[in-house]
């Protein structure tokens, strides 16, 4: 077994989207090889409905998946094709845009004015950027999840862990997506396949993920359930933690435990040419992509 080293921890940064929506952007219009086959990952979660509220109205995709995992409150959503639904907490859908699709995507928040979620892009190789859209919207209900002896709580969106088997199948990516619960001062390793590029973002309490390389940073010393436990740097919330090479990812959760997402997936290595909510392979297919969009083409009909 070898530690994943981490290559990385940064912050999600405050960034503007749709109509004026308030989110994190933990990774996103940058290298996009640096955790290929994901492009983009953003944190929407928001206490108050002015920062919400306009949403996402109709725009395109074409080239990607998205995946949304819903929090708290509800994502009304709809598209070209005729789907219409409503995303509420716990829930996900998984869309693969392929050929083209236009969507909008409107959340409420729940009664206390809440909107909490994430939403993920992954890439599409170029054998299937130019495949029918599909949609998997999958129940909280739906998604298994796992509870072992120590309290730790994983929740198998996508992929197989500890056994179980995400509802959400047939992704390009082979993602493995997990919502992880480690509680106060418990230490957990989690498997991930070597071949795999792979991230963990905090969103609740805070921990120390293992480093393959000798520890640094400040000695914090906390104590939990009355025993001094020593814990450097904790990593809290919107905290990305970007690993390399290796097959484990080790947590030392605080205080309050720790809930992150454990995202990883097989990169692509195919080249990217990307603009706003299209990604093609080269910039040809970027500006017929546009050609498209402006002469009324880009929706191709179903066969």
């Amino acid at each position: 077994m070898s530690i994943r080293p981490i290559l990385e921890t940064r912050r999600a940064t405050p960034a503007l989207e749709g109509a004026g929506v308030k989110l994190h952007r933990a990774f996103g219009f940058q290298d996009p090889t640096e955790l290929d086959p994901f492009l983009l990952f953003d944190d929407f979660r928001n206490e108050h409905p002015q920062d919400y509220l306009r949403g996402f109205p109709w725009h395109p995709h074409r080239g990607i998946e998205t995946i949304t995992y819903v929090l708290a409150g509800t994502v009304e959503h709809g598209d070209s094709l005729g789907n219409t639904g409503t995303l509420g907490a716990g829930d996900v859908q998984w869309m693969t845009a392929g050929s083209g699709i236009l969507h909008q995507e409107m959340p409420k928040g729940n009664p206390q004015g809440q909107m909490h979620g994430f939403q993920l892009w992954g890439n599409l190789p170029a054998s299937q950027k130019m495949t029918a859209p599909r949609y998997q919207d999958v129940r909280g209900s739906e998604i298994p999840e796992v509870i072992d002896d120590d309290g730790t709580r994983v929740r198998v969106i996508v992929g197989s862990f500890w056994g179980k088997t995400g509802p959400v199948d047939g992704i390009a990516a082979d993602p493995q997506y997990l919502d992880i619960f480690v509680p106060a001062g418990v230490k957990k390793t989690f498997r991930i396949d070597t071949y795999r590029r792979a991230f963990a973002y905090v969103f609740e309490g805070a921990g120390a993920f293992a480093d393959a390389s000798a520890p640094t940073g400040v000695l914090l010393e906390k104590e939990v359930a009355g025993e001094e436990l020593n814990i450097r740097d904790l990593s809290g919330d919107r905290t990305l933690i970007r690993f390399g090479t290796g097959d484990e990812v080790t947590v030392q959760a605080g205080p309050q435990g720790i809930r992150f997402l454990l995202i990883s997936g097989a990169p692509i290595a195919e080249p990217v040419a990307w603009h706003g909510p299209i990604v093609m392979n080269t910039q040809e297919e970027l500006m017929q992509a546009m050609r498209d969009l402006r002469n009324g083409t880009f929706i191709r009909p179903a066969h």
